[in-house]
């Protein structure tokens, strides 16, 4: 028999635990809410799990459930996992919408989690969408990705990070027994294509020739590509970026850490042509949009493809990010600025911890030059 009553539990007020034997124990917090907790040991190893609120559950079920803790784990079994089994496991698309929904606070935009739903929904759930996340094996998932892994390479590694992710969570929770094998399944599937490893660039030396070409029309996608040129900023800085964050009697762009790669506020030193593409913006601003390069719609952001298509109808077959390594080879080619102002103009993040530790200012006063002289460099046909 137990050391406890069903009248002790009821009484119990005072902060603290209350032992029943073979350790189940009533844990009373100071707020004078209960519950019920195990303690199991075996080799040497101590662990406790909680049986669930006083309130609903009695003692006589609590000591059902603290013998069955015991008995799971004298026969080598991990009770959480078991407790999970008993509650019912997860298919992988209900696992993959509690996935989304803890992650979606975490992404900055909502096409991150559109392109996660569009390459589960196309690949994953056709052949795991309805199968048991304790079921799901390394052969099933190699051959979800065999299908598509040389015919679309990118994508077939999207849906591999991917699935490994949701059944990280669904181990994590319990639901499985071990860790899918994504290392074993790729070291299954055939070499992949080498990537191409840089976006294609435009030539630094044939910028300056053609900033004038730019600028023989004016629409807000010419505007918004001559400023991130001149900025070194990525495409979705500048697609995004609002009045609210320049200050053009200072010269400066503030982009929240929010709509950085790294996650870090950017502050960006604009040179004179810069300020003018602001002021010109301001001049056409859209009534109640906040917005400085707004799309075709009026008050939503351009497209990520409307400065790709502008280049096309130029006949230019660079990228908008590959002005981004224009600016970087020039700046190691024809200048004498140092590399670290460079890369933080560039905010990319220093991998190097020590060499981080030494880059905790942003450089700011050595980035303005650096970017007045790019500015000079660009616009030198115009």
């Amino acid at each position: 028999m137990g050391k406890l009553s069903a009248t002790a539990v009821k009484a119990a007020t005072r902060p603290g635990k209350l032992g029943d034997g073979d350790g189940l124990y009533l844990v009373v917090k100071p707020s004078g809410t209960k519950s019920w907790m195990v303690r199991v040991q075996k080799n040497g190893n101590r662990r406790d799990f909680g049986l669930g609120s006083a309130s609903k559950i009695s003692l006589a079920i609590a000591r059902e459930r603290a013998r069955e803790v015991r008995t799971w784990v004298e026969l080598g079994l991990d009770p959480l996992f078991e407790r999970r089994k008993a509650e019912g496991i997860p298919t992988f698309r209900e696992a993959a919408a509690k996935v989304l929904a803890q992650h979606r606070a975490t992404w900055r935009n909502e096409k991150h989690e559109k392109q996660w739903i569009r390459t589960l929904e196309a690949y994953a759930f056709p052949h795991l969408g309805n199968v048991q996340v304790n079921d799901i094996t390394g052969p099933m998932i190699r051959n979800v990705l065999a299908e598509i892994w040389l015919a679309k390479p990118e994508t077939a590694r999207r849906v591999r990070q991917r699935i490994g992710t949701v059944l990280d969570w669904a181990y994590a929770s319990g639901y499985r027994d071990s860790e899918a094998p994504m290392r074993a399944i790729t070291k299954g599937l055939p070499r992949q294509p080498k990537k191409e490893g840089h976006y294609a660039a435009m030539a630094y030396a044939k910028v300056p020739d053609f900033i004038p070409r730019l600028r023989e029309r004016e629409s807000y996608s010419r505007l918004a590509l001559e400023f991130a040129i001149l900025t070194g900023a990525r495409s979705g800085e500048v697609r995004h970026a609002v009045f609210d964050e320049f200050d053009l009697d200072e010269k400066l762009w503030t982009i929240p850490k929010e709509r950085m790669k790294a996650n870090r506020e950017h502050v960006v030193p604009l040179c004179d042509r810069a300020v003018r593409i602001i002021e010109r913006c301001m001049e056409l601003r859209v009534r109640n949009c906040e917005l400085v390069f707004p799309g075709m719609r009026g008050r939503k952001a351009m497209s990520d493809m409307t400065l790709t298509k502008l280049l096309r109808e130029m006949k230019e077959s660079c990228t908008v990010h590959g002005f981004r390594s224009a600016f970087r080879d020039w700046a190691s080619e024809e200048t004498s600025h140092q590399s670290d102002v460079a890369e933080a103009a560039l905010a990319h993040v220093v991998k190097d911890k020590t060499e981080a530790a030494y880059r905790r200012g942003n450089l700011l006063e050595k980035r303005k030059l650096l970017m007045e002289d790019w500015a000079a460099h660009c616009c030198k046909g115009s």
